[in-house]
């Protein structure tokens, strides 16, 4: 449960909207405070976390350096704050940002998995949805409908643990509402970048395998549409099956050509060389990257407009020729499911 709760009104200054300041923090009944949390916290589903960074010293990251000082002292929650909704209202840059309250919120002794760790929480509500007041009204009722805030889904948010400070801390991140500006949460007002973990290297190791068999192996070598699908039916497997990565296994098991090997492990290298970022030849698999980025591994042959053909197992399966009629796939089964 948190401790301190705070709420702003941070406009749109592009659209001559106003910062709101409050001077003290909310007061709030344990049923409310319950329905906000809940609220809060229910949108933070990924493992996917995040770290401050600055071009210069982590110090000038504004939000950084406020979250810092309450960490150090929480009687500088209002104060920093108010600091925090400031810098909000100032990189607002673009006219399609909505306006909102941003709640700043502090999770005092919070437990996660066996030790406990403070939290301070940034949320920020945009939408407003419909609904409807009835109320009695004599022998009948009045009915009128209003706007306010759905407590679905919160619009934005990031949550910061009070641990790793020298790196930038730990955060988890949301934008659900990204307005035409998918730069003003992520950078333009944390300044947070995806986190050097288990994570980051699992789903890198993915996407740079996965285009590398769809968009290279075409190019260097003779290599049929099923051929491509059995590649990324492999690799998906492999990381399913593994708790540990090790490039050179991974090669042996699922790339297995030499030629293949070598043309791949040049293409990691462009990769990380244009992308400036890292992918570690040996890591735990993260079981939470492998489930996110396996919607990208579809294995599908697509014939003209007529057939699409899904692979999810033996290569050997299917076979490929031409007669008088045309191309054709053919196709062997035990039984129909």
């Amino acid at each position: 449960m948190f401790s301190k709760i705070v709420v702003h009104r941070v406009g749109n200054k592009i659209n001559g909207e106003s910062l709101i300041l409050s001077q003290e923090e909310l007061q709030l009944e344990e049923g409310m405070a319950e329905s906000l949390e809940d609220y809060f916290l229910g949108s933070f589903k990924s493992e996917e976390t995040f770290n401050f960074y600055s071009d210069t010293y982590l110090v000038n990251n504004p939000v950084f350096s406020s979250v810092s000082e309450i960490f150090d002292d929480k009687a500088k929650f209002l104060w920093e704050a108010e600091n925090i909704a400031k810098h909000l209202f100032e990189v607002a840059e673009n006219p399609r940002v909505m306006g909102g309250e941003l709640f700043i919120v502090y999770f005092e002794d919070d437990r996660e998995g066996d030790e406990k760790v403070d939290k301070i929480g940034i949320f920020k509500t945009e939408k407003r949805e419909p609904f409807l007041k009835i109320a009695p009204q004599g022998e009948s009722f009045d009915i009128e409908k209003d706007l306010g805030i759905g407590l679905s889904k919160i619009d934005k948010a990031a949550l910061i643990y009070n641990n790793h400070k020298e790196t930038g801390y730990v955060l988890s991140v949301v934008d659900n509402n990204k307005n035409g500006d998918m730069y003003y949460w992520f950078e333009d007002f944390l300044k947070v970048k995806q986190r050097d973990d288990e994570y980051f290297h699992t789903q890198e190791a993915l996407m740079v395998y996965k285009d590398y068999i769809t968009k290279q192996l075409p190019q260097e070598f003779e290599v049929s549409k099923a051929d491509q699908a059995d590649f990324l039916n492999k690799s998906i497997n492999f990381f399913k099956e593994k708790e540990e990565f090790k490039l050179d296994e991974f090669a042996s098991e699922v790339l297995g050509d030499e030629h293949v090997i070598e043309s791949f492990n040049n293409f990691k290298t462009d990769y990380e060389q244009d992308m400036q970022i890292n992918i570690a030849e040996e890591f735990p698999i993260s079981e939470a990257a492998v489930k996110k980025t396996q919607r990208h591994f579809k294995s599908i042959i697509k014939l003209d407009k007529n057939f699409h053909i899904y692979i999810h197992g033996d290569r050997q399966k299917l076979a490929t020729g031409e007669d008088e009629k045309g191309k054709y796939y053919m196709l062997y089964f035990d039984k129909e499911v």
